[in-house]
């Protein structure tokens, strides 16, 4: 199925925002296909799928349940290694997770045991940063979630949406060139959800770093990404490629916007047409 693409001015974010990425988070996918198991029971996750994510690109992966847009988001971090095909992060291939990539989870991963302080922390002192060094990040990224005062509590004294803000902070503490999220906010209520998605924005414009965004929720992707890739039904590849022409900041009250309705149809169209298919899989 031929791919759906639409324009996208490629400008230097960092010139746009003032971001930091400094050239830093190239992604380049090659041809990747990933299957699970062998034989006659393999399954096949992801077919034949490229992608080229220019640094300091917002981009979110959408598309039906199963379709495999968490599979090749770990593909990106290292955990799953492609059957076939390869993956790039600034010209270096991946062959393992590495402190260039941050990694967001649904579920918040917290090290309960720890203060919010040294969850954040961990990363760089893992990576042998000093510990006066590694207490300055740890506050300079408490300080940019709005946690400053929560510096000393546990994850459980928090909320959820202020446990994912710790997720985002520790995974931006080792300063990655990429941060990857995978249905970061999926957990969270509609209210908090659309303020993570606005604090995320910031931390975005401020930080410079590539993003590559999973979700199933069409208005996220459109509220939060430069681009929109939609994935097809398993074995999921990339069948449109839509540029959000939303200017930024975006805006809670950009969701009625007409170029937001427009795309908003688009993608809409592209995921019943897949979920119709990925139904009529089941069934044989």
């Amino acid at each position: 199925m031929n791919v759906q693409v639409v324009s996208l001015e490629r400008h230097s974010k960092a010139k746009r925002y003032g971001g930091k990425s400094g050239g830093r988070g190239h992604v380049e996918i090659k041809d990747v296909t990933v299957r699970f198991g062998h034989g006659a029971d393999a399954q096949q996750a992801v077919k034949e799928t490229s992608l080229d994510i220019p640094p300091g690109q917002f981009v979110c992966l959408l598309g039906p349940s199963g379709c495999g847009k968490s599979t090749l988001l770990n593909c990106v971090a290292g955990y799953v290694k492609p059957s076939a095909g390869t993956v790039l992060v600034d010209g270096e291939t991946v062959k393992e997770p590495g402190p260039d990539r941050g990694m967001v989870f649904q579920q918040y991963s917290l090290f309960p045991w720890k203060t919010i302080r040294n969850n954040i922390a961990f990363g760089p002192m893992v990576a042998g940063r000093g510990h006066t060094e590694c207490s300055s990040i740890a506050n300079t990224f408490l300080e940019m979630v709005g946690l400053t005062r929560f510096a000393d509590r546990y994850p459980a004294e928090l909320s959820g949406g202020m446990q994912q803000r710790v997720g985002i902070a520790r995974a931006l503490a080792n300063y990655p060139s990429v941060l990857l999220m995978d249905e970061p906010f999926g957990a969270l209520d509609a209210q908090t959800r659309l303020m993570m998605q606005e604090n995320l924005l910031k931390i975005w414009s401020e930080f410079g770093t590539t993003v590559v965004f999973v979700t199933h929720d069409v208005d996220e992707a459109i509220f939060l990404a430069d681009r929109v890739l939609v994935m097809s039904a398993s074995p999921g590849s990339v069948i449109a490629d839509l540029a959000v022409p939303l200017p930024r900041p975006r805006l809670a009250k950009m969701a009625t916007a007409p170029d937001f309705m427009q795309l908003k149809k688009q993608c809409l169209e592209q995921i019943r047409s897949e979920s119709l298919k990925a139904f009529e899989q089941q069934d044989r």
